[in-house]
């Protein structure tokens, strides 16, 4: 029996960085929005159905502005997004209504997600129930003390910069935000900032989560210069 999987698409940041009064998934690449491209490439691959998450009062806008234009089909739910990322997360993981045995989180300002990505992250993910898409760093990074000072070098060859997709069994990623939410407060008194969704799993589910090769073009749209780095790519 196939199983069925689900993308939850976030596009509810406001791009601060991006220096621009258009929130940085609306902004034009090549005559098209942002979130266009990532919500493209989910409508043309085996993913079966999509939430979007948007920001607040922008759900009609982006249904005829960018779904109802643009002819996506599979996108299932509209809903507004939260104050965080993982309050965005969850709300989009709530709106999940049906059968659905894996869950893809996935950053709309990322335009460049490829279908062999998703391929490579689906394989992985019915194996190993958590995963995420990542490539390894090309400089050297240094982890540095509360003065500023380097305070170690770790192995460049274990170091990852990750990305989104990030894939899980539903049940998986479902319990480990609902123990998130409930947390909440005791993760912010003690200072945990929650930057991902790999990380809620490995702090509640205690699972180990597979990195899955992604791309060096898999950027994410944050400023200027990226915008203009996506540019080039679309030109090649």
């Amino acid at each position: 029996m196939k199983e069925h999987t689900t993308a939850i698409v976030l596009a509810a940041g406001q791009g601060k960085r991006m220096q621009s009064k258009v929130h940085k998934q609306y902004v034009l690449l090549q005559d098209k929005p942002v979130l266009f491209y990532a919500l493209k490439a989910f409508e043309d691959s085996f993913i079966d159905d999509i939430v979007l998450v948007v920001g607040k009062d922008e759900e009609e806008y982006c249904r005829k502005e960018i779904i109802d234009k643009y002819g996506f089909k599979k996108v299932r739910a509209i809903i507004e997004g939260g104050k965080e990322r993982y309050h965005s997360v969850a709300y989009g993981i709530k709106a999940i209504q049906w059968e659905c045995n894996y869950i893809f989180i996935h950053d709309g300002a990322r335009p460049f997600i490829s279908r062999e990505i998703l391929n490579r992250v689906f394989e992985q993910v019915k194996k190993n129930k958590a995963c995420v898409v990542g490539m390894p760093v090309k400089d050297t990074v240094k982890i540095a003390d509360e003065a500023g000072f380097v305070e170690s070098t770790p192995n460049r060859a274990r170091v990852w910069q990750i990305q989104t997709p990030q894939v899980f069994e539903a049940e998986v990623i479902s319990e480990a935000y609902s123990r998130l939410l409930t947390e909440e407060m005791r993760l912010l008194s003690e200072g945990v900032t929650v930057t991902d969704d790999a990380m809620v799993v490995e702090y509640f589910m205690k699972l180990p989560v597979k990195l899955v090769e992604g791309s060096y073009q898999n950027i994410k749209i944050t400023t200027p210069e990226d915008l203009e780095i996506a540019r080039s790519f679309l030109q090649k």
